[in-house]
């Protein structure tokens, strides 16, 4: 017994010191190699904070640009998925209900040319970002709330589309937040 008991007490010791001491003190400093110091990306306005890159927020009123719902409620504490399958009869009466919604206030727009994003949950809740069809497919409504051309709003979320990583990797993405602070400042 003893021949198996200072075995594991030593690989427990280097376990230790490599996953909570070399490990953390890498990862911490390849933070510092990032732009805030890892930190994360705050955006301000004015000044004035408004919101975190990363972190998705509700955006309801027509004159904005709508982002992903959230199963949490923006909340970044509680951050989780629905936990509803696909077959789910609640999750597929939420999931129409925003359908129906869309379609109020984007009049002109068909029920095939909503992407799903715009009407379902992300897995942890907070997705900060639409797809560039997503935010597309939201220009009438907002030239028209506000009194611009749809071809320069397509110029903006041209401007403010991040490429796959590398060209490769994921989807092409729009942050919802960028956006709209960006359309803000149209006017």
């Amino acid at each position: 017994m003893r021949q198996h008991i200072l075995p594991s007490l030593k690989l427990t010791a280097v376990c230790i010191v490599v996953f909570c001491g070399v490990y953390t003190l890498l990862i911490w400093l390849i933070a510092q190699a990032a732009p805030a110091h890892g930190a994360g990306e705050t955006l301000s306005v004015n000044g004035k904070t408004v919101g975190f890159a990363l972190e998705g927020q509700s955006f309801t009123q027509d004159r904005f640009f709508w982002g992903r719902p959230s199963a949490a409620g923006y909340n970044a504490a509680g951050s989780a998925g629905s936990n509803k399958g696909p077959s789910n009869p609640d999750y597929l009466k939420d999931v129409q209900s925003r359908i129906d919604s869309f379609l109020v206030h984007n009049p002109g727009v068909k029920k095939e040319d909503i992407p799903s994003e715009l009407v379902t949950y992300s897995g942890g809740g907070l997705d900060p970002d639409i797809s560039p069809e997503g935010a597309r497919v939201q220009v009438k409504r907002i030239a028209a709330v506000r009194g611009l051309k749809e071809e320069s709003l397509n110029e903006l979320i041209k401007k403010l589309t991040d490429a796959p990583l590398a060209g490769l990797f994921g989807p092409s993405k729009v942050n919802v937040l960028k956006l709209n602070i960006a359309l803000d400042n149209l006017h």
